[in-house]
């Protein structure tokens, strides 16, 4: 299995590291979809990462469906999205709010660092389409007394948040200002602290 994209990315990242936290071996490639567009083009039509390549070559080009596939290798009591409703869906719609996270955070970097005339409407949809996920999320994570999000083991909303908090943190600072955000805060401190995410990750690299 091939694992494509550099780790910078939170898609990529939080396909890293749940493969890292099944044991599942695989291969990782840093291809930039900047740099090494071509390349990923040969696996991908879109050019876009992650990409999975799997052992008989098939091509999986969605982190949400590379976690879906990457769930049907191991048993039900490991997998790390919720197997029973209505946790499953609850756990599914805080992993999708954090990839939107993480998408709409890439849109306003792009914005910001790609063009040389910027549009202040997209500018401002972008923002508040952040400040309002991150709103929601906060709330619910601190209703929740829980070590992680939905108990006490490790899921792949967990991770999806966590993978987002730290794209935005580091590519867009201002969006994430120091305790508007204190359950986010804790929870992305606590996840970056254990040897996973710490093994699977690299520093934010801006595109040229």
């Amino acid at each position: 299995m091939l694992l494509i994209g550099q780790y910078d990315s939170s898609f990529v990242r939080r396909v890293g590291v749940a493969l890292t936290l099944y044991g599942i071996p695989f291969e990782h490639s840093t291809w930039s979809t900047f740099g090494d567009a071509d390349k990923i083009r040969a696996y991908n039509p879109l050019s876009r990462v992650p990409t999975l390549v799997l052992d008989d070559g098939d091509v999986i080009i969605e982190s949400h469906a590379m976690l879906d596939y990457i769930d049907s290798l191991v048993p039900a009591e490991r997998r790390m999205f919720p197997v029973a409703e209505p946790e499953r869906h609850r756990a599914i719609k805080v992993a999708a709010l954090g990839t939107s996270l993480a998408d709409k955070g890439v849109s306003l970097f792009y914005e910001l660092r790609l063009h040389r005339e910027t549009s202040d409407l997209w500018i401002e949809r972008c923002r508040t389409q952040i400040e309002t996920v991150l709103d929601v999320l906060e709330a619910d994570r601190a209703a929740r007394s829980t070590a992680f999000w939905f108990g006490d083991r490790i899921g792949h909303a967990d991770i999806a948040v966590a993978c987002a908090l730290r794209h935005v943190g580091d590519s867009l600072p201002d969006l994430l200002p120091a305790g508007r955000y204190p359950a986010l805060a804790n929870h992305a401190e606590r996840l970056e602290a254990l040897p996973v995410f710490q093994a699977v990750s690299q520093p934010f690299i801006a595109p040229t």
